[in-house]
């Protein structure tokens, strides 16, 4: 830049000065030649030249810098998000409206503006200093100073309608969040926080702490260096308030503004079965011989996460479509593995699934003595009324059926939404075994009566 302006006041010289004289000087030569001899006297004088240079250049001065030339023309330009610097009493006051940056478009010959922008000395001040305590807002103006007395400063906005009241206090107690959990290593969890403190205090005005509903310390897992099971101790915590809508509310004060936190890490896992489920249909007269789950008919997998989620799963189920299939003896299905809700990380995340595929046979078996109940309303009792005998198909090939006991069929009537008299209900069966295939073709009478 610096370059370019020295570059464009040896241009303007040599164009609008120097070229001219010459010009003029050969014109008046070649005009008045009987006076040749005389004039290159005066301009062969040793210092007739250095004169002439001052002369010209102290002239140039005052024209430019009494702008009667310009050596750029008038411009403008935005310097945006300039800090406000807010002079009230803070132990005792609290001012709302302000906002924390302002604009201010500068005006003037484009040096000027240059050198401004160089020395960056922007200050711009809301002096609130004089004023009281008031429901009605204020209308004050900001004040700035000009690093260039040349350019033309405006502000945006020049002024703004300011709040004041009087600082509360109350002591509130804290809970924690803790931000950015994905970025946590899918193997650990949180298994406790430790804050260390319980209370804090939030100032504020009246109306800003009636709608405080939490304060929170935000630990970001993200920041932190969790690599493994063990204790943490974190410092610099930020606190927050929040209302009741999850809103975080920036008009309020907290102190301390933050704190520090023990967490405790811990790698809970559990070993668990994969579960096979089937959609779709056989070709008919064929059914399920046998599944292989990395050529082994049964197949455990880890699940990692919190304890809490991971004590209640009992497997991981994976599913395969079988429909349209058993004419081939077998068939082989790359199973890409879910993780179950909760689970973050598994030991294995898909399998190779292979079926075997046979003659379906089948089998009938009286279920009638060994039917379960399921939501059942408090208050009430189910009895199955006698004489009714209720059966149930089984259809496998004839390996599997030769190996099924009675125990294995869990049959049972869902009683949701009914309430006492007799009622016919369906009989279903919670079929847990791909290999087997379940019919019902009755339903039970039931007498529901109040304890």
């Amino acid at each position: 830049m610096i370059k370019k302006f020295f570059k464009k006041i040896y241009n303007f010289i040599d164009k609008c000065i120097v070229v001219p004289i010459s010009r003029a000087v050969y014109y008046l030569s070649k005009k008045f030649k009987k006076n040749q001899g005389k004039l290159d006297k005066i301009l062969n004088r040793p210092h007739f030249l250095i004169y002439l240079s001052l002369i010209i250049a102290v002239v140039l001065f005052l024209l430019i810098d009494s702008k009667v030339i310009t050596l750029v023309e008038t411009e403008a330009e935005v310097i945006t998000n300039v800090p406000v610097v807010v002079k009230y009493n803070e132990e005792a006051y609290v001012v709302e409206g302000v906002p924390e940056t302002v604009d201010i478009t500068i005006t003037g010959r484009k040096s000027d503006i240059y050198l401004a922008k160089q020395l960056g000395e922007y200050e711009v001040i809301l002096d609130l200093s004089d004023y009281t305590p008031s429901d009605t807002p204020y209308k004050v103006y900001f004040t700035y100073s000009k690093s260039i007395d040349s350019l033309s400063y405006q502000l945006s906005p020049e002024y703004v309608q300011v709040t004041i009241k009087n600082k509360e206090s109350q002591v509130m107690s804290i809970s924690y969040d803790l931000l950015n959990i994905d970025a946590l290593d899918s193997r650990l969890s949180v298994e406790s926080v430790t804050l260390d403190k319980s209370e804090v205090v939030v100032k504020g005005g009246s109306d800003a702490l009636a709608e405080i509903a939490s304060v929170k310390a935000l630990i970001d897992l993200e920041q932190q260096k969790f690599t493994e099971a063990g204790t943490y101790d974190i410092s610099n915590v930020e606190l927050a308030a929040y209302d009741s809508r999850g809103n975080r509310l920036d008009n309020v004060e907290i102190v301390p503004e933050t704190i520090s936190a023990t967490v405790v890490l811990e790698s809970y896992s559990r070993t668990v079965p994969i579960s096979i489920e089937t959609t779709g249909e056989l070709v008919t007269g064929k059914a399920i011989a046998s599944l292989l789950i990395n050529n082994n008919t049964s197949y455990m997998i880890t699940i990692y996460g919190d304890q809490s989620v991971i004590d209640d799963i009992d497997s991981v189920p994976v599913t395969i479509n079988v429909d349209g299939r058993g004419n081939e003896s077998t068939w082989t299905y790359d199973v890409n593995i879910r993780k179950p809700n909760g689970v973050r990380e598994m030991s294995v995340d898909n399998v190779e699934i292979t079926a075997t595929f046979g003659e379906e046979q089948q089998t009938t078996i009286d279920i009638s003595n060994d039917i379960h109940e399921t939501n059942l309303a408090d208050g009430l009792s189910v009895n199955i009324l006698s004489g009714q005998e209720i059966s149930v198909q089984v259809k496998g090939v004839a390996s599997v059926l030769e190996n099924i006991e009675n125990e294995e069929i869990y049959a049972y009537i869902d009683l949701a939404g009914f309430g006492v008299g007799e009622h016919e209900v369906e009989v279903k069966i919670n079929n847990n075994n791909p290999l087997l295939n379940y019919v019902v073709s009755s339903t039970v009478r039931i007498r529901i009566a109040e304890e």
